[in-house]
């Protein structure tokens, strides 16, 4: 069985080829791109470690995302109404841009600064990391394209009308199922035709290694905040904790976890919650929880979904965030190593637990995305004894959502 070591980033957990247990990452990408890839390996590493860039980087982290620690709140009502587990919130949300995406969109920005690159490109499915980019992009001084499924830019207006507002050039993605999966390939042509002037942010934990450590890199500051939160409000890390999390790509879910990879399972456990689409449709954005079988996508070997010929599917959610065919490379490696467990929860789950957790929480407006992660919560909570600390990502805020929210449910926080 594969096995995590103890004392290392899961980040840096993979070989002299990019893979994580022998088989998930690696860099499988047209010979044009192993210069440029290569570059920026070597940059990142050596900015890493630098002082200056170090400086720079928990200055932004910790002002300028939000004045201090993104709030970790205990949702006393929730807690009341479900009975069992004590149930608590990492309120990632109250982010600049309302956001996780926030993360690496600063630390792309400043890595195209110190390589000398003008201009910025990135993907996004929610539409979240396009804004996050966009913010980060103005604040530095960059020019940015953002490239997104048309689909997404239809039922994620607000965030493309955001990201208009800064500056951003949006290019709406016509091919496949106009969704992420299609936004990340068509990034990645372009990088292609001008990685010489243009730098490349990739949204989540996955493609290339080096994207996956850049990111995974980024967000791990989420569960650097939540340790000391959590030792300050019980005076240690408690003996029964489970940390839930949304996973599409996996970048939020590998944020909040990373600096808990030490503890055993039976103290800190992982649970991440993929898309299982609608009830009514065979489709879905969950191939860790439906066995998908490995494939490559956008870079990477990983759990993909794929036909019997081994072609990529077509995925359905309605939450554009998790709207994706594959998974981190990270989460691979984590489920193989029986690390981290992964369920899928529907669409009918995710409105349904936005409405309970809105009624009750005035503190808390989550997105679609970690509402998936909310439904398993009120799901499991009440089985759970009242010593075992239920923590939730809510790493989106649902003012993206609001069109969809309003015409599935009606009236809306």
């Amino acid at each position: 069985m594969i096995k995590i070591k103890k004392g290392i980033p899961l980040i840096d957990q993979h070989d002299k080829n990019g893979f994580w247990g022998g088989k998930f990452g690696g860099s499988y990408i047209p010979e044009t791109l192993k210069k440029p890839i290569d570059d920026l390996t070597i940059q990142f590493e050596k900015l890493r470690r630098n002082k200056s860039f170090l400086r720079e980087k928990e200055y932004y982290y910790n002002n300028w995302v939000h004045r201090g620690p993104t709030p970790f709140i205990k949702l006393k009502n929730l807690t009341k109404y479900l009975g069992g587990a004590q149930i608590y919130a990492k309120v990632v949300s109250e982010a600049r841009g309302g956001a996780h995406k926030i993360y690496g969109a600063i630390t792309a920005a400043m890595l195209c600064k110190r390589m000398g690159k003008k201009y910025l490109v990135t993907d996004t499915g929610a539409g979240y990391n396009g804004k996050m980019f966009s913010i980060a992009a103005k604040h530095f001084g960059l020019k940015l394209k953002v490239f997104m499924g048309y689909k997404d830019t239809l039922r994620q207006k607000p965030n493309c009308d955001a990201m208009k507002k800064n500056g951003a050039e949006i290019v709406p993605v016509y091919t496949g199922s106009q969704t992420l999966v299609d936004a990340v390939s068509e990034v990645m042509r372009y990088w292609v035709s001008n990685n010489d002037t243009t730098h490349l942010g990739v949204g989540s934990t996955v493609s290339a290694a080096i994207f996956v450590k850049i990111c995974g890199w980024s967000t791990s500051q989420i569960s650097l905040e939540l340790k000391k939160q959590m030792i300050n409000e019980f005076g240690k890390i408690p003996n029964k904790v489970k940390l839930l999390n949304c996973v599409g790509g996996g970048s939020s879910a590998y944020g909040l976890w990373s600096e808990f990879m030490d503890y055993s399972k039976k103290q800190v456990d992982f649970i991440g919650i993929e898309a299982n689409g609608p009830n009514n449709s065979k489709l879905h954005a969950a191939p860790l929880s439906n066995n998908s079988k490995l494939g490559v996508l956008h870079g990477a070997a990983q759990y993909v979904c794929q036909d019997k010929e081994g072609q990529i599917s077509e995925t359905e959610s309605i939450s554009a965030g998790l709207d994706y065919p594959g998974v981190s490379p990270l989460h691979c490696f984590l489920k193989d190593a029986r690390r981290a467990s992964y369920v899928a929860r529907s669409d009918e789950d995710a409105l349904q637990a936005y409405k309970l957790v809105t009624k009750l929480e005035s503190k808390i407006n989550p997105s679609l995305e970690p509402c998936h992660a909310f439904s398993q919560a009120i799901k499991i909570a009440p089985k759970l004894s009242k010593n075992t600390i239920l923590v939730i990502n809510s790493c989106g805020d649902a003012y993206k959502d609001r069109d969809i929210l309003k015409e599935r449910l009606g009236k809306i926080k």
